[in-house]
This record gives structure tokens, C-alpha cells and sequence, in this order.
């Protein structure tokens, strides 16, 4: 039986939300997510590159999100071409250990993405923890999304559902 983590129909879905962008390090991104009146959620920004910034992000308030036996993490988006990564916490913790996993959601064209949580690796402040152990999907308290990878610009990822499977 799936389980529906966000329904960005709801408008009250992207309470909670916040920006963690490179300027936690002394970048200038800016990001956030926000409810579109057509009845989803939008991931937006900035990316900059100035200042050696380069990432934005957002994440959920900490909470029980996880679901035991669960096998994929699925996600209903509309991308503009860009990579983006979506993470996944097993802690409450704002300096946390990350499990990501990227994908490339079609430019303006819904899509349903599955992400096998096998493929999601862990990751601490941008970088891989090849000794961690794999992720408890019942354990899961907190969910985020980042695009990355020296991707300067705007961008805008449009979201209606992400569940877990």
C-alpha cells in the first residue's frame, strides 16, 4: 500500500518548507518552494556561482515520514531540463547525513519518476559516505530537493505528488 508523503495539490503542503541554499556556506542562491494556483507545488530560483556558491535546496519540517518494506520513492514532476537531486533523512538533524538520489524530470511535460531507494547513496554536505549502511525506509523523518552540480541560472521544478511504494 503506497504512502503519500505530499499532495502539492494542497496548498497547505508547502508549509514547513524551507531554503537551505549555498549561502550557508557565503553563496547568493536563492531558492524556495511555493504553491501554484494550478494546483502544485514549484520548486524555484537562482542558482549563482559567485561568492563559489553554486546549490539550492529546500526541505521539509522534521516529522514521520517513513514506511517500512517500502522499495521506491515516486515522484509526479515537470522538470525545465535541469538535474535535480531529491534527499531523504533518517534523522532530525539539520546537519544530517543525506541519502540522494538524482534524476532528470522532463522539460515541460509531466512525469512520474520512480527512484529505487537502493540507488539513493548517502552523502554528508555534499559528499558520498561509502561506509554508511543503506537507508531504512521506515525511518525516514525528512525529505529534500537540490539542484546542484555548477547548474548556474534560473530554475523551476513543478511538483503534485511524491509518495513512497
Amino acid at each position: 500500500m503506497p504512502k503519500l508523503l505530499f499532495d502539492f495539490g494542497d496548498r497547505s503542503a508547502v508549509a514547513g518548507w524551507r531554503a537551505i541554499d549555498d549561502r550557508v556556506m557565503g553563496g547568493v542562491t536563492h531558492s524556495w518552494l511555493r504553491h501554484d494556483p494550478a494546483g502544485h507545488a514549484v520548486f524555484e530560483g537562482v542558482v549563482s556561482l559567485d561568492r563559489n556558491g553554486g546549490f539550492a535546496s529546500v526541505r521539509c519540517a522534521a516529522g514521520p515520514l517513513g514506511m517500512h518494506g517500502a522499495v521506491d520513492c515516486v515522484i509526479d514532476a515537470r522538470g525545465d531540463g535541469r538535474r535535480f537531486k531529491l534527499s531523504l533523512f533518517t534523522d532530525d538533524a539539520f546537519d544530517a547525513t543525506s541519502y540522494q538520489a538524482e534524476f532528470t524530470p522532463l522539460a515541460n511535460a509531466w512525469q512520474v519518476i520512480r527512484l529505487p531507494l537502493q540507488a539513493f547513496r548517502a552523502t554528508f554536505r555534499g559528499r558520498e559516505q561509502p561506509d554508511s549502511p543503506a537507508i531504512d525506509p521506515g525511518r525516514i523523518r525528512q525529505m529534500g530537493l537540490m539542484t546542484a552540480g555548477r547548474q548556474a541560472g534560473g530554475f523551476a521544478l513543478a511538483l503534485r505528488s511524491v509518495r513512497l511504494e
